[in-house]
């Protein structure tokens, strides 16, 4: 069974996707530290508010932009760090006023939009959505290059597919007829100008000592000259998802919806022709070796145990010969369905991966 290392092998990009609480943010940490042991630059990118991520590699917090895993704690768990690992959580909010920054023709475009009050409730709204801020910043971390490899943890994969679109939803907003509307002057100039709005503004201005129809004004002023700016970000973040250097793993556990959410995330991956790296499936029980339930229980009591002890031993076993079986079906419908007929399969481990001992455990299933 080939593992990750060398699904990952040449790739720059690595998108985690699958449905919640399958371990993706786990998954992610697990696959930037091999890499980062195995001699490359890598940083992990989450959205998981959580702070999972932070604790599992022993920082107290992440921020917007990349913090380096302290490699004497790595090597204090026996980790001989080759390379550097890195982490952060992204803040939507702050990639987008950065974006906004980037993209400004010039200062006074840029302190024109980041002060204006219009776009400082807009942006909250929009970059509380997560998905263009986080391929956004990807984009970001990527064009710097700053790093070998990026690992960036996805939402839940139904939100995932509207990360997927984000590029292609930020274009078709700038190219469509209701901005434009707003943008001409006989629009948003007729509109705003009309005598009785007027009036409701001039109000407004007396009352509370903002002036609307000012803020109105420069924010779609400034607006127009980002336009083009935000079409070509939105196509080059379409091109790097596309990128034959940017993979797909999809994540997920042997229960019943995440694998049928992995089946649905897959055909979407291949509709948006976007590459599929590999299945990591999760989580798995598997077949105790002890041998049947029954001979269990007749070698415990044949070793003096009371019947009862014995009977419950036995029980135990054969529940989790019954969850193997489950597991070992979910995994070839998951083979069928996405022909994928290697995937990653990694047992349950003992407790939830909460520390660098976890990860490390971790990541030996995974590579």
């Amino acid at each position: 069974m080939s593992g990750a290392a060398q699904r990952l092998d040449g790739m720059s990009v690595c998108v985690v996707a699958g449905s919640g609480g399958v371990g993706k943010t786990t998954t992610s940490a697990a696959l930037a530290l091999g890499l980062a042991a195995a001699g490359q630059r890598v940083a992990v990118v989450t959205i998981d508010p959580a702070r999972r991520l932070a604790e599992s590699l022993g920082l107290e917090q992440l921020g917007n932009d990349p913090r380096q895993v302290d490699p004497a704690l790595l090597a204090s768990h026996g980790v001989q760090m080759r390379g550097e690992l890195w982490a952060m959580m992204l803040d939507p909010k702050a990639t987008f006023d950065d974006l906004i920054a980037r993209l400004s023709p010039d200062a006074r475009t840029r302190e024109d939009v980041l002060g204006n009050r219009i776009y400082q409730q807009l942006s909250s709204a929009v970059a509380g959505s997560q998905e263009f801020t986080a391929v956004a910043k990807l984009y970001d971390l990527h064009h710097d290059g700053g790093f070998d490899v990026l690992v960036l943890d996805t939402p839940p994969s139904r939100n995932a597919l509207d990360f997927l679109d984000a590029p292609d939803r930020l274009t078709d907003f700038f190219e469509g007829r209701a901005l434009k509307v707003l943008l001409v002057p006989t629009g948003i100039a007729a509109r705003i100008m009309s005598r009785g709005t007027a009036v409701v503004f001039s109000i407004l201005k007396r009352l509370t000592g903002v002036d609307l129809m000012d803020d109105i004004a420069v924010f779609f002023r400034a607006l127009s000259g980002l336009m083009d700016g935000f079409k070509e970000r939105a196509a080059a973040v379409k091109a790097l998802l596309a990128d034959p250097a940017t993979t797909f793993l999809i994540v997920t556990s042997p229960e019943r919806e995440p694998v049928a959410e992995a089946i649905f995330f897959h055909g979407k991956l291949r509709e948006a022709g976007m590459a599929f790296g590999g299945l990591i499936v999760n989580r798995v029980n598997v077949a105790d070796e002890t041998g049947d339930p029954e001979a269990v229980r007749a070698q415990l009591r044949g070793a003096g145990l009371a019947d009862e002890v014995a009977a419950k031993v036995a029980q135990s076993v054969a529940d989790q010969r019954r969850l193997a079986g489950r597991d070992a079906g979910s995994i070839e419908r998951l083979r069928a369905a996405l022909d994928e007929p290697d995937p990653i399969v990694v047992a349950r481990l003992d407790g939830d991966v909460q520390d660098i001992a976890g990860l490390l455990a971790l990541r030996d299933a995974l590579m």
